[in-house]
């Protein structure tokens, strides 16, 4: 794995910081666009690169790669905009001198030479990764640059993020009003906003030891999004520690319970975890279900389903709640199954809606027994559901499952239906 192999590298020189061009070689392991970087061993070097990438670029920046020294800025490490090679050996010559004045103990392995990457209307953005005493792991999302702390807009959440959960923290912060364009300024890329925003959310998903990121800027506009500079903070206790990351407030997203089925009418639907991004299939989803089912699955009428009901329905803290949903082959949500945990984790209560005109197909079945799997692999010790007693075709699949059905002790018009699984 390339990611661990770079992890593995700094920790075995007993770094916990790693270099600009190891911090962007994992990035661009998770699909994140970081600029060309050519590493010279000395101003004359630098020279050379600067001339290679001149002939596609109108300008490049140098910058000093130093073990000893992460924030390049502070020391003078960095200059911008050189318009010739000479000026790159120039600029490689300066920053040796300024270094050696500032920090005479830094060793100075070399120098970054990268395109000066330009675009127009574009944004300085932030992103990060730290580590909360209470909730673990934060990524954080905001307007970057030289100003971040004097700007002070950031906002936090909490990974994994998907593009919903991602939007919703974009928008908290007053550039994500801006991201989407006024007057002449065209949009941002926002979908490679995202992809960015995500791959940093995962990356501590799959590797514990990552003790904090930081982005800054990420470069953003139209044309998409780069990142210029990125620093990556390891735990070097952590190297070796697999993930998933077990200091994540919510537990992730379930990949492992995803499957297909082929229903009665010879459909073949695929079974998984629900996500937040779903969220949108329901409008299309409720208007299939009949006034009775829904009665039948809520216990009672409901006339409409507000944008907060269905963020609770989909933004999911998997470690209590799980909810299944049966995607058709066209992408429609056709039905789904839901456990929801008791907080000593013994019980689960569960819930089950299918598209009225799909009914009668085996998707009950289907989503029910990935449902019962799942609680039992979970170590649930019990699974119960509550049902109107004229809700036949319900406790007929409940008792097929397994289920006993009891009379519910404080309403004489409902069943509750157990299965005990250990």
């Amino acid at each position: 794995d390339e990611v661990r192999a770079i992890f593995r590298g700094a920790a075995a020189e007993g770094r916990t910081i790693l270099t600009e061009p190891e911090a962007k070689s994992v990035l661009a392991a998770y699909d994140v666009t970081v600029p060309r970087i050519l590493e010279a061993r000395s101003p004359a070097e630098a020279e050379e690169h600067a001339a290679h990438l001149l002939k596609e670029w109108e300008r490049v920046v140098v910058k000093l790669l130093s073990k000893a020294i992460s924030h390049k800025s502070d020391v003078g490490g960095v200059v911008l905009n050189i318009e010739t090679a000479k000026a790159a050996r120039e600029a490689a010559e300066a920053i040796e001198a300024r270094v050696r004045k500032v920090r005479p103990d830094a060793d100075i392995e070399g120098y970054a030479v990268q395109p000066m990457v330009k675009m127009k209307h574009a944004h300085e953005l932030i992103l990060g990764v730290s580590r909360d005493p209470i909730f673990g792991p934060v990524v954080l999302f905001g307007a970057g640059g030289v100003s971040v702390e004097v700007v002070d807009d950031t906002a936090i959440g909490l990974p994994p993020l998907d593009d919903v959960l991602g939007e919703e923290l974009i928008e908290r912060t007053r550039i994500g009003r801006l991201l989407a364009g006024f007057r002449d300024r065209a949009p941002a890329d926002r979908a490679a906003i995202l992809r960015s925003l995500n791959a940093v959310s995962q990356m501590v998903v799959d590797f514990p030891c990552i003790a904090g990121i930081d982005v800054n800027p990420l470069l953003t506009g139209p044309e998409g999004a780069v990142a210029l500079d990125a620093r990556i903070e390891l735990d070097l206790s952590r190297i070796e520690e697999e993930g998933p990351n077990p200091d994540l407030a919510i537990r992730p997203y379930p990949s492992g319970w995803e499957k297909t089925f082929t229903s009665q009418a010879g459909e073949e639907y695929t079974l998984r975890p629900i996500r937040p991004a779903d969220i949108a299939l329901y409008p299309d989803f409720l208007q299939c279900v009949s006034a009775d089912d829904i009665r039948l699955r809520f216990l009672g009428y409901r006339r409409a389903f507000p944008d907060e009901m269905l963020k609770r329905l989909t933004q999911l803290d998997y470690d209590r709640e799980i909810a299944f949903v049966a995607i058709r082959a066209d992408g429609a949500l056709a039905g789904i199954s839901r456990l929801s945990a008791d907080p000593n984790h013994e019980s689960a209560e569960f819930g089950l809606l299918v598209r009225s005109d799909l009914q009668g197909q085996g998707l009950g079945w289907a989503l029910m027994t990935h449902l019962i799997d799942y609680g039992r692999a979970d170590g649930l010790s019990r699974i119960e559901g509550i049902m109107f007693d004229e809700n036949d075709r319900m406790i007929g699949l409940a008792r097929d499952l397994g289920f006993v059905i009891h009379d519910h002790p404080d309403d004489s018009t409902l069943e509750l239906a157990v299965l005990e699984l250990k």
